[in-house]
């Protein structure tokens, strides 16, 4: 047994030691992307975790303090379009500050005078004694100081566009900020400029704050920034202003790296947490908060139109924070989340109030990408020690079970913990182990049968040969029929060219003879049937489907020709050889043809004989390659000439004969065209009975012909005589009966 189990031992031994090289390397490979981190694996990572959000979303909590004031549909039907005058959102304030609420945020702008104020569209008019009476008698309040009056009655915040346009005033912030650990600036969210309220709007209210949105390149928002930079000063979000002034801070707390407590060892890894009055929040290092959202409820929102018309309950205001802003589609304030495909823009900043108040947790924590690296390590390792030892189908089971684990890690880790695990990568890392390193066992076990499939591919078509390892029970009699294009081959004159040789040299001969032709059938899709001799019967479109069968067969006949060309310019020691090609398209019958005992992979039918039967006239015409009617129909643009038109031996259908003269490049050659319109010409008169008109196309063909021709001009000249001079017999068609099979 030893001489055996040696080499069993060694061959395992190699196959161990190359699963490893593969899994190292797809390891080191997976490493460098994962430090470079392209937008592929974070968009990958998003997708998963947004999967996640709509598998378990946040529990919508009804104590948690954040209201929403629609302007919606019914407020606008019933108050009228969009904008409305600002003594209507001064009377919704007004009514909000007295049903108790703890502060109101706008998520409007209101960066220019209120134009539906009558004040303002009386400036417009000329001046004079109507104008002067008209602006006195509506007094000297407008509706942006009404407005601004009610604002300052109350804790409100207004809303700030960022912009990146330079230049522009002192930005207006009404907060205070102190940070610990690095600056945080840099890290922050930048812009270059800010559109803020109109002055009086700006200084009645309690706190500015951003209404800008970040959302991904596939536009869903899935992170909030708390703060934004705008040329150096630290500019809150609406939703952290509100909660500001809600809870009467004064000042907003950054954490970022380095700050006491945080053990970034001197690295600048970004902003840890933002604290605003009472309550700390995590967020990632750009001072943003991923956030856990609920799917979207407009029943939860309070409609305008009731808040004015004191239609609601005030306890569903007291004590909360409100957010006024449009949710009616034709405003066009939507924005996507992972979980609603559109929501109001002002949803966002109250989903976000909500996840920080209710103590929702989403993070992605400095220590997680770590993690992350060393799982797809381990799955790794663990794999590919698998592969080694156990045979394929067990470790391509265990591989994917500890897949499914780490997948299954992740999806506990944010269900139970709020964490953030990507499960992506280290599970698409693994798999890649995996299918690599399995792939590498099969192609070392197909190498072990390479040597049967390639004695056995000698004699079948390689098509043939891996249908039948797929499926041993097509080892049977049988067959189908379907449409083929037969291809027969034949050597002219050799007798004249063998004679003189012995057995072994005409083994030789014959074999380098025949090579070519078979590389050119295989070639071109082709199936090798059977070698009669010199001759080669080969077929297409079968084991394998080929749609452009015909194609191919004329494709290979023209290599051939110019591969018999090739083998004639090497110097074998006799006369240059020549070959006829026969090619037809029909129905046959394809199968397991023989005995029970024997069979082969072949094929028969009438379409059959007939592609013998052309190949055996090439000799009468002289020409290299004859094809047939439905040969030629599938390929009018190679370069083909019909030049007669018979009835074979033992058949009553007449059938056309093509010669194949070349590609489509050819077709279009000048003097190809001549020849084919002077053979054209002289068929379609001799078929009518025509023959003085036939005699004068034969003349020009003949004055057109290169010499490939020089059969055919015989041919017809000799049947000319035999009709010339009398009149076409009754029922006569021009077909010629093959007297010769």
């Amino acid at each position: 047994m030893r001489p055996i189990r040696g080499p069993r031992r060694r061959r395992a031994r190699r196959t161990r030691f190359g699963v490893a090289v593969v899994a190292a390397a797809i390891v080191v490979a997976g490493l460098a992307l994962r430090t470079a981190d392209p937008s592929a694996l974070l968009q990958l990572r998003n997708l998963a975790f947004d999967e996640y959000q709509r598998l378990s979303p946040r529990t919508p909590d009804p104590d948690v303090p954040v209201r929403v004031v629609a302007i919606d549909e019914a407020s606008l039907a019933e108050l009228g379009q969009w904008p409305w005058p600002r003594t209507v959102i001064a009377e919704i304030v007004g009514q909000l500050r007295d049903a108790g609420a703890a502060a109101v945020a706008v998520d409007l702008a209101f960066s220019e005078t209120d134009r539906a104020d009558p004040r303002s569209a009386l400036t417009s008019l000329p001046d004079g004694p109507a104008r002067r009476e008209l602006l006195a008698s509506l007094g000297d309040t407008s509706s942006d100081r009404r407005l601004a009056d009610d604002l300052a009655t109350m804790p409100a915040v207004l809303g700030l566009i960022l912009t990146n346009e330079t230049g522009g005033g002192p930005v207006p912030v009404k907060s205070g900020f102190a940070s610990a650990g690095d600056p945080p600036e840099p890290y922050l969210p930048a812009f270059t400029g800010v559109t803020a309220p109109i002055a009086p709007l700006r200084d009645a209210a309690a706190g500015l704050g951003a209404m800008n949105w970040i959302p991904d390149r596939d536009q869903i928002v899935r992170k909030v920034p708390l703060l934004f930079d705008v040329r150096d000063a630290v500019v809150p979000s609406l939703a952290a202003e509100a909660l500001r002034v809600a809870q009467g801070a004064s000042t907003i707390v950054v954490r970022a790296s380095n700050a006491s407590g945080q053990t970034a060892f001197g690295a600048r890894s970004g902003i840890n947490a933002v604290k605003i009055g009472a309550v700390a929040i995590e967020t990632d290092a750009r001072g943003a908060v991923r956030v856990h959202y609920r799917a979207s409820d407009p029943s939860r929102f309070l409609s305008a139109a009731d808040v004015l018309a004191g239609r609601i309950d005030p306890d569903a205001v007291a004590g909360r924070i409100v957010l006024i802003g449009a949710t009616a589609p034709g405003l066009l304030d939507l924005r996507a989340t992972p979980i609603d495909p559109a929501v109001p823009g002002v949803e966002i900043h109250a989903q976000l109030l909500e996840h920080v108040l209710s103590g929702a947790r989403l993070v992605h924590p400095d220590w997680a990408s770590g993690l992350e690296i060393v799982a797809f390590v381990a799955l790794a390792i663990l794999i590919a020690t698998a592969t080694g030892l156990l045979p394929v189908r067990f470790s391509v089971g265990l591989g994917l079970v500890v897949i499914c684990a780490w997948i299954a890690a992740s999806w506990v880790a944010f269900s139970r913990a709020g964490l953030l695990l990507d499960p992506t990568f280290p599970a698409l890392g693994a798999a890649a182990v995996l299918f690599a390193t399995t792939g590498y066992v099969g192609i070392r076990e197909e190498r072990d049968r390479r040597q049967i499939r390639s004695a056995f591919g000698r004699y079948v078509a390689p098509g043939l040969v891996e249908e039948l390892v797929r499926d041993p029970e097509k080892l049977k009699l049988g067959g189908e029929i379907k449409e083929m294009t037969i291809l027969f081959t034949d050597m002219r004159g050799f007798t004249t060219v063998s004679e003189g040789m012995d057995a072994e040299r005409l083994t030789a001969f014959v074999n380098a003879f025949l090579t070519p032709l078979t590389d050119s059938v295989l070639a071109h899709r082709g199936t090798i049937d059977k070698y009669i001799g010199d001759a080669v019967m080969a077929f297409w479109n079968a084991p394998l489907d080929d749609p452009d069968h015909a194609r191919n067969a004329c494709r290979a006949a023209l290599a051939m020709l110019e591969a018999i060309a090739a083998f004639n310019r090497r110097d074998h020691g006799h006369p240059p050889i020549a070959i006829g090609i026969g090619l037809n398209t029909g129905e046959c019958c394809v199968g397991n043809l023989g005995s029970d005992r024997r069979f082969d992979y072949s094929v028969i039918g009438d379409d059959v004989n007939i592609a013998s039967r052309l190949e055996g006239q090439t000799k009468a015409y002289g020409v290299p390659i004859i094809i047939g009617e439905r040969t030629a129909a599938a390929v009018p643009d190679l370069a083909l000439v019909e030049f007669d038109r018979v009835r074979v031996k033992g058949k009553k259908r007449p059938i056309s004969l093509f010669g194949l003269f070349g590609d489509a490049d050819h077709a279009g050659d000048p003097a190809f065209l001549a020849i084919r319109a002077a053979m054209d010409t002289l068929t379609d008169a001799y078929r009518a009975g025509r023959f003085d008109d036939a005699a004068a196309a034969l003349d020009r063909l003949e004055q057109a012909d290169d010499g490939r021709f020089a059969t055919i001009v015989a041919l017809y000249r000799e049947r000319l005589l035999i009709h010339g001079g009398s009149p076409a017999p009754e029922g006569w068609t021009g077909v010629h009966d093959l007297e010769t099979k």
